[in-house]
């Protein structure tokens, strides 16, 4: 397993259970996942190290919005998030989406950055469980029925232990 699979898998796993607390790093996250479809738009056929070193590169960005510029940093990962997501769903149920992609990322992006900023806390738990389950799945390789699958169980499982994380902290 190369270095980028394994850091994939390891922050995937943070960021599924610990997105919410520890918000800089599913920014970092987030900024790491969309640093490897940047490098794309940037140079043709970018190699695994140069792809690897966009993420990097984003994620550290990311890390250090989230901590000097929360509210910047929360808009600009519920932009991503939400451009991504967005993406995806478009790519799953449209046979042309390729044909308007940025525009149905940016749509998910605005979308994404008001859900972050007016729901924080819940969509901070949402996200960052989308986030760290796409990361993991991005390693696994099942068909796509069984990726589907897994997504689901990783996102309830992250959510659901994250929801029960945050209540048992506030109950305190």
């Amino acid at each position: 397993m190369n270095l980028s699979l394994l850091f994939s898998l390891v922050i995937g796993a943070i960021v599924l259970f610990f997105g919410r607390k520890l918000f800089w790093l599913c920014v970092a996250a987030i900024g790491f996942a969309a640093g490897f479809e940047v490098a794309a738009y940037f140079v043709h056929q970018p190699s695994p190290l140069l792809a690897f070193t966009f993420a990097v590169v984003l994620g550290f960005i990311g890390a250090l919005l989230a901590l000097f510029l929360q509210k910047l940093a929360i808009g600009i990962a519920g932009f991503l998030t939400g451009g991504k997501l967005a993406t995806a769903i478009a790519a799953a149920f449209f046979v042309q989406h390729a044909n308007y992609s940025g525009a149905v990322f940016v749509i998910g992006g605005i979308i994404g950055a008001i859900l972050l900023l007016a729901l924080f806390d819940w969509a901070l738990i949402v996200l960052s469980s989308v986030v760290g389950a796409y990361l993991i799945c991005s390693v696994v390789l099942l068909p796509s029925t069984g990726m589907t699958i897994l997504f689901i169980v990783l996102v309830a499982i992250g959510a659901i232990f994250q929801v029960a994380a945050w209540k048992g902290i506030r109950s305190n």
